[in-house]
């Protein structure tokens, strides 16, 4: 019996065969780690592509830290300049890591709140958002895009 499956014995069991992940984006991952290996692997091109990406992530964390207190992605934006700093420098991977975990855990709290805490949250953030519009049209003024009513309303009660 051993001499008809192939020279495996009745106990040994195979290693499952390795699958790539199916995707559109399966062969660009591919192409894009060979080409970051290949700058890698030259002394000059690694020094430059690790400034390239130090200076873009800066970029992309600073937009992100000045939008941080108006309405819109801000935290978001600063996730993805600290995602792409982690492409390349060991810290920012740690840094990323522990900003995933804090947000895990603030959601992981939020869904465990009653409807009373949830609700104070929302409301809270909601008071943090108009304020932050309140003082973006007390610095800049109304934007003249908004309709007329909306404007007048705004410079009646906002007392802009």
């Amino acid at each position: 019996m051993s001499g008809e499956d192939g020279g495996r014995s009745g106990g040994q069991v195979d290693e499952p065969p390795r699958v790539d992940l199916p995707g559109p984006d399966w062969r660009w991952r591919q192409r894009l780690h060979a080409w970051r290996e290949r700058l890698r692997a030259n002394a000059a091109t690694r020094k430059v592509y690790r400034w390239v990406v130090g200076g873009v992530g800066l970029v992309v964390v600073i937009v992100g830290l000045i939008m941080v207190p108006f309405p819109g992605p801000g935290w978001l934006i600063v996730f993805i300049g600290v995602a792409i700093w982690a492409s390349e420098f060991h810290w920012a991977r740690r840094l990323l890591t522990v900003g995933r975990r804090l947000l895990s855990r603030w959601t992981d709290w939020m869904l465990r709140q009653g409807w009373v805490v949830r609700a104070l949250v929302t409301l809270a953030t909601i008071a943090v958002v108009v304020a932050m519009f309140w003082v973006l049209f007390k610095v800049m003024g109304v934007p003249g895009w908004l309709p007329d009513i909306a404007q007048g309303s705004l410079r009646t009660y906002g007392r802009l």
